[in-house]
């Protein structure tokens, strides 16, 4: 594992430099979009053949997005329906970026010299880690913290069901006020009781196992006990380690650096997926 540390001006530079060090075009390589770099919408799926499919998408999203759908590279993520159920309308994430962003985004790796393999976003790379601790036939809820806030997903047979953003930061979430930090424990709780809810009521095929914790550092502790006692799951705490080999990378032993690592780490999980 490399770290290259870099401003936010002198990010060229450092793929530069992490080019010729790693050799990079020997690897598959990802780039992950920020929280405010694109808006993942859920909408109706289009009754439309498949090569329609994202035109149609297109003028659905043009009075959803905060930028005109001109300026805009979308994609579009199943939601499977349950199996054998009667045919009915089902929901896809749409995501939308602008264009100029990530024609910046991937004119840096060709200027580099890096060979950029696709452009993901947080919640598709949390899903690839939550995934992995999936029980047979049972669904996996998933919260992280880092500076942008939280993010909560479901996921179920690999699938990304729900991802909700929560107005909560890492900072926050470590305050070491003890009212304040019990304040923001019922925020959580409660955005969490209604996303849950929600979703039990639309995926009612799908039980839900747990609730895992993305790692954070020793001063957040108190949240996994919080929930614990006031959501109906198990609530854990994860730990890479259970999931990935990373006997041959001591500096990702500490929770510390498992939350800052996380998402980046599943980016790195993500594999072909089939195109819409």
């Amino acid at each position: 594992m490399a770290f290259y540390p870099a401003e936010k001006e002198a990010v060229q530079p450092a793929l530069e430099k992490l080019a010729k060090e790693l050799h990079t075009q020997r690897y598959r390589c990802t780039s992950l979009l920020g929280a405010g770099e694109y808006q993942l919408l859920s909408v109706d799926a289009p009754a439309v053949p498949q090569d329609e499919l994202k035109t149609a998408i297109r003028w659905r999203l043009k009075d959803m997005l905060d930028f005109h759908v001109d300026d805009a590279t979308i994609d579009v993520v199943d939601v499977p329906v349950e199996k054998n159920a009667p045919a009915r309308n089902h929901s896809m994430y749409a995501v939308a970026a602008r264009n100029q962003l990530i024609e910046q985004r991937q004119g840096m790796f060709v200027d580099a010299k890096i060979p950029l393999k696709a452009i993901d976003i947080p919640e598709m790379a949390q899903r690839n880690l939550s995934a992995l601790l999936e029980p047979e036939g049972r669904g996996v809820a998933m919260l992280s913290f880092d500076d942008d806030g939280g993010l909560l997903t479901v996921t179920f047979s690999g699938e990304l069901y729900l991802a909700r953003r929560l107005d909560v930061t890492l900072a926050q979430l470590s305050q070491e006020d003890g009212e304040q930090r019990h304040a923001i424990h019922d925020r959580i709780t409660l955005e969490l009781q209604r996303s849950l809810d929600h979703f039990d009521r639309q995926y009612h095929f799908i039980p839900l196992a747990k609730l895992v914790l993305g790692p954070f550092h020793m001063r957040a502790a108190g949240l996994q006990e919080y929930l614990a006692s006031n959501l109906y799951v198990p609530v854990e705490k994860m730990d890479l380690e259970s999931v990935l080999d990373l006997s041959k990378v001591s500096e990702l032993r500490s929770a510390d650096a498992q939350q800052r690592y996380f998402l980046t780490l599943g980016a790195a999980l993500r594999h072909e997926e089939k195109m819409l």
